[in-house]
């Protein structure tokens, strides 16, 4: 919402070569209680002073010398900083208003000037103005918001791999398809896949030492989306020699419920051989 005192502290300058018609817009403005009325006879000034000042509304003559309000229209329209181009053209030709719209002026008054009109049409000009750079600076702090929310975010994550680094051997997460896209240890030989995340045969397995019965039991578990916590792998190596892992994991969803996959970590608890 814009307020009334906003729009009557908005910033406004006059750009005409008459004097006359500068003295008639000023009282005019100054009586309605506008209080940032500045102007200029110099409209090859005009780009300087906006980008100075940056002014919430320019009443703009057209035909003037040296620089006519056309010229002055693309001159404004190199100041990057903001690109709205607050412009209401003054000017007592017909022909000229549709080429000052298409040239970017936002509004047009007529010449000679009808006072209730041009209170009007300003009024409503600063209005629509003052809600654009609200808008804009709403924008901008969004954006500066989101900016802050992703960094607390991925310095989070970057805490708890750290954190799960440190109080595990290693760490794993899979994608909703099952895919594996993080994995640091043996989570691929325990779960007998080849290192693309395929799936290895029971005959692939004969082999590799790691017991199928627990391979099918933590399957089960992941296909339910289910969180699992120690599960216990058993692996004898061809010496002999015994390892066993644990294994915990849980299932990620978004915050509107969807699956996205697994993550979880592991340590090993035996390595050696077993006495008899």
């Amino acid at each position: 919402m814009i307020l009334t005192a906003d729009i009557l502290n908005a910033k406004i300058l006059i750009v005409d070569d008459q004097e006359s018609n500068v003295q008639l817009l000023e009282q005019l403005l100054h009586a309605a209680g506008y209080t940032g009325v500045t102007f200029t006879m110099e409209p090859e000034q005009v780009c300087a002073l906006h980008s100075k000042n940056a002014y919430d509304l320019i009443l703009l003559d057209l035909q003037m010398p040296v620089m006519d309000g056309f010229q002055v229209m693309e001159s404004l329209k190199t100041n990057t900083v903001d690109p709205y181009l607050p412009v209401i053209v003054l000017t007592a030709q017909p022909g000229h208003k549709l080429r000052a719209l298409q040239a970017g002026a936002k509004d047009f008054v007529s010449k000679p000037f009808d006072l209730i009109e041009v209170k009007t049409r300003i009024h409503n000009m600063l209005e629509v103005r003052l809600l654009y750079k609200k808008l804009a600076d709403f924008n901008k702090v969004l954006e500066q918001t989101v900016l802050e929310r992703t960094t607390e975010l991925r310095e989070s994550e970057a805490r708890y791999r750290s954190l799960t680094e440190l109080a595990s051997d290693w760490y794993w997460e899979q994608d909703e398809n099952g895919s594996f896209t993080k994995v640091s240890g043996p989570v691929l030989e325990m779960l007998g896949m080849r290192v693309d995340g395929v799936r290895a045969t029971s005959q692939d397995n004969t082999s590799d030492g790691w017991d199928d019965q627990e391979r099918a039991a933590v399957y089960s578990t992941i296909a339910a989306r289910e969180p699992f916590l120690d599960f216990v792998f058993h692996r004898v190596k061809q010496d002999g020699s015994h390892q066993q892992f644990k294994v915990s994991g849980e299932p990620m969803f978004n915050q509107a419920g969807r699956f996205l996959g697994y993550r979880g970590i592991g340590v090993e608890v035996f390595a050696g051989t077993l006495s008899h």
